[in-house]
């Protein structure tokens, strides 16, 4: 099982980027899938994450701007940012908790790092 996340580029601050992740391989489930960030020389922090439910949890610093979905369907997820400020830079992550299968607990998965470059 792996997830692939896509979508990054550089944009100027104000604007607006998409990010995606598609879970990929055999699994019963995805159950909270979630966004998070790292910038040069600071520590991963969260952005948001979303339940399998779809209730959704943001960091302070992100509300009202970013807009996280999925689609239990598709097994995707994606994070809208609009308003992107210099501060958003960073490499963003996402993850998934993972059930392979319907008895088996759920295990977290990440994707690989896709930069986000907001210019002031």
């Amino acid at each position: 099982v792996q997830l692939q996340a896509s979508g990054g580029g550089l944009v100027q601050a104000g604007g607006s980027l998409s990010l995606s992740c598609a879970a990929s391989g055999s699994f019963f489930q995805i159950n909270d899938m979630g966004w998070y960030r790292q910038a040069p020389g600071k520590q991963r922090e969260l952005v948001a994450t979303i339940t399998r439910a779809r209730i959704t949890k943001y960091a302070d610093s992100v509300k009202g701007r970013f807009t996280i979905s999925r689609d239990n369907a598709k097994n995707t997820g994606s994070l809208q940012m609009n308003s992107l400020k210099a501060e958003d830079t960073a490499v963003y992550y996402c993850n998934a908790a993972i059930q392979v299968g319907r008895f088996y607990p759920a295990r977290t998965l990440w994707g690989q790092g896709t930069q986000v470059t907001v210019s002031s």
